[in-house]
């Protein structure tokens, strides 16, 4: 197995502190994280470090149901429900070790909530987080608007959660505990390298629950090839860590970066963590009959749906060519 290369990146942290009096400042800082890494830690964003782990006791508490309670909101085409090592990368081939659930606002989640007897609060409780994120979201949305320039509230109006075309998520995420003392099996990934076809992904993280590790230098958004010098995102307390999507990466006509990354699968005991990892993502995903082209028009019109259906065939042929070159790879071995 090769061995990972790793390389020192400054991740900006950018203060929301103050946002209307500082927005231009802050419109420069977050263009400036988009053209290079495509990721930003956001710190004094509003949301308290208290809120964000109530949330996270409430994922903890979905996760610790029986996976048949769990089973009774399985994941649907409308791409909310529960799920159990069932997605897989292109850059794997085999699934990541976790198990997840995605939420949605209004009548696009459905009948996918538990029933209160079976989860109580917890309904309420992640809708009202998912609002505060959303708030968040909003205010980035109105400075890369900016900066792009486009009207501010441009994106805004094409993410709006009230509309019953949403397609923004809340996932919660879970990924299972390894014994440090036993060799980890070659095809375990906690996730593998991948990136968001979103327009925009906040991601919380629980402190001293390492893993997520980012590769920048990618040049245009449908292109899956990746380079092989990582660089680790610590968690801490209270920050958001954000990251350029497929979706924002295209509107821009390439300018921000959508950048690989992964959580990485601990091997090493004395510098990774081994235990239960949990991590909440905020996609942010356009309302479906948006219309999609950035400014320059490098790309053609499209619609958020279109966009969305356009990612996965790229996902599943990238899939499909990974499983093609394992076959081959095996009958070389075979024959040789």
């Amino acid at each position: 197995m090769a061995t990972t290369k790793y390389a020192h990146r400054s991740i900006r942290k950018i203060s929301l502190a103050h946002f209307d009096s500082r927005i231009d400042e802050i419109t420069k800082q977050l263009v400036a994280a988009a053209e290079t890494d495509g990721f930003f830690v956001l710190v004094d964003h509003g949301i308290s470090s208290e809120e964000i782990e109530a949330q996270f006791d409430n994922a903890a508490r979905f996760f610790a149901l029986p996976d048949e309670t769990k089973a009774r909101v399985p994941f649907s085409r409308r791409n909310v429900g529960w799920e159990k090592q069932s997605q897989v990368r292109p850059s794997t081939g085999v699934p990541d070790q976790k198990e997840s659930y995605q939420m949605q606002y209004g009548a696009a989640m459905g009948g996918m909530w538990l029933p209160e007897e079976t989860l109580s609060g917890f309904r309420e409780q992640s809708l009202q987080f998912m609002h505060k994120v959303q708030a968040v979201s909003e205010r980035l949305m109105v400075c890369f608007a900016r900066g792009l320039g486009f009207p501010d509230r441009y994106f805004v109006e094409y993410h709006d959660v009230t509309k019953p075309n949403i397609q923004t998520v809340l996932r919660l995420l879970h990924y299972f505990a390894l014994d440090p003392a036993q060799p980890v099996p070659q095809d375990y990934y906690r996730a593998g390298a991948h990136a968001d076809w979103d327009f925009l992904t906040l991601l919380f993280q629980r402190p001293g629950q390492s893993g997520l590790e980012i590769c920048p230098g990618r040049e245009v958004f449908t292109a899956f090839g990746l380079g092989d010098v990582w660089t680790k995102v610590e968690p801490a307390s209270g920050e958001i860590v954000c990251n350029i999507g497929d979706l924002l990466m295209s509107w821009s006509d390439d300018r921000f970066k959508s950048t690989f990354h992964r959580v990485k699968t601990p091997s090493d005991p004395a510098v990774d963590y081994f235990g239960p990892r949990y991590s909440m993502a905020y996609f942010n995903q356009p309302n479906t009959d948006c219309r999609i082209q950035g400014p320059l028009k490098k790309y053609p019109l499209v619609t958020g749906s279109e966009f969305t259906e356009a990612a996965m065939r790229r996902n599943y042929s990238a899939l499909e060519a990974k499983k093609a070159e394992g076959r081959m790879g095996g009958a070389a071995t075979a024959t040789a």
